[in-house]
């Protein structure tokens, strides 16, 4: 029996659920190893895990879902044949996940008035939070692409920038090299920001020129075998000024700060203090108002996080990121992120692209 499986079979019985129905995508390949477009599972305390697709998916269950038993939708949708398995197994109370629900699919739950139906949040997502070893391999291999993808695109902008590189061309660049090797697609929007516009956290690329003296902040990950990479590098064109430097600085000591001091059993708002108080302290806090991190898995935004408001207690496995940044609107931001797995002793980094700051000439 699917390990995974188990845990919520396990969680059914303590909530006495008949079965439980997974619709959304994420949670789906966890529990099952589907990566298609279109699938609903259910899990019962006794048969064989059931997976509901249509035809275009039919072989593509075969190879990835050896542990659930595969029901063509045929000409109704994935939900409608699970509801008319369960309701064949005479299943009477079945839990939902809610948060992935939307109003109409909810209707459809309504309408089959033989079952009960029990609204749950987060049972999968915290299964997810501890990271097995497998998934950190794969999490793993996933950064160090765009360790290699960083490693590639400073040359690259110190060949180009003179004739009028822009933002755009940097981020279709580092895609580029991810997906020579070995990436499948990017785990969110590439960013790149230069200039004024690397005070603004998550900004568009566009065909702005890169230009001496300016700060340009490059954010990007990729997907591994369904897992995500997150990283951060910020660099200066031309010359740096003692502005940039300090700015510079202040970031990548409240970094360390930081990364010195995670260890598991402490709470994420006490990890996240790490960082925004040095950073307050050196006169900048009003410029970092994000929080220090967020988990990473199969999705690019998991929880628990680092972050003032983060109560959840941090537990060896989690794979979370390190991202202070200050952002200081008319002249520019700086953020420095590494993507790293808690341990029994604190930390293993999975980032390693340097973090001194690289002035390109």
């Amino acid at each position: 029996m699917n390990r995974r499986v188990k845990k919520l079979q396990n969680y059914m019985l303590e909530h006495k659920l008949d079965g439980f129905i997974i619709g959304s995508e994420a949670n789906r390949m966890y529990l099952s190893g589907f990566t298609g477009s279109n699938a609903m599972l259910l899990i019962t305390l006794e048969d064989t895990p059931i997976i509901a697709t249509d035809f275009r998916y039919l072989e593509q269950v075969a190879n990835q879902c050896p542990d659930f038993k595969c029901i063509d939708q045929k000409q109704k949708s994935a939900l409608g044949a699970v509801l008319e398995y369960a309701k064949e197994k005479d299943l009477k109370q079945i839990g939902f996940e809610a948060d992935h629900v939307s109003y109409s699919t909810y209707e459809v739950l309504k309408g089959a008035e033989e079952t009960t139906w029990i609204p749950t949040k987060n049972v999968v997502e915290k299964f997810r939070q501890i990271k097995e070893e497998g998934e950190l391999e794969k999490l793993a291999k996933a950064e160090s692409i765009g360790d290699l993808a960083f490693k590639a695109i400073v040359p690259f902008i110190q060949k180009h920038w003179k004739d009028g590189l822009t933002e755009n061309e940097v981020a279709l660049e580092i895609e580029r090299v991810m997906r020579q090797n070995g990436a499948t697609g990017t785990s969110f929007n590439t960013i790149v920001a230069s200039g004024a516009k690397s005070s603004l956290p998550h900004a568009v690329p566009g065909d702005e020129p890169l230009k001496k003296g300016d700060f340009v902040v490059m954010d990007f990950g990729c997907i591994y075998e369904g897992y995500c990479s997150d990283m951060t590098r910020t660099v200066v064109i031309g010359e740096a000024s003692e502005k940039h430097k300090e700015i510079y600085e202040t970031v990548l000591a409240a970094q360390k700060a930081a990364l010195e001091g995670i260890r598991p059993g402490l709470k994420g708002k006490e990890i996240d203090a790490m960082a925004r108080d040095y950073i307050t302290k050196a006169g900048y806090g009003e410029y970092f108002g994000h929080g220090l991190g967020h988990s990473v898995g199969i999705e690019i935004h998991e929880n628990p996080r680092f972050s003032m408001m983060e109560e959840q207690v941090i537990e060896e496995g989690m794979v979370i990121t390190v991202e202070p940044g200050i952002y200081v609107p008319g002249f520019g931001g700086v953020r420095i992120e590494d993507m790293i797995v808690v341990t029994k002793e604190g930390l293993k980094n999975f980032t390693h692209s340097p973090k001194e700051l690289i002035i390109i000439d």
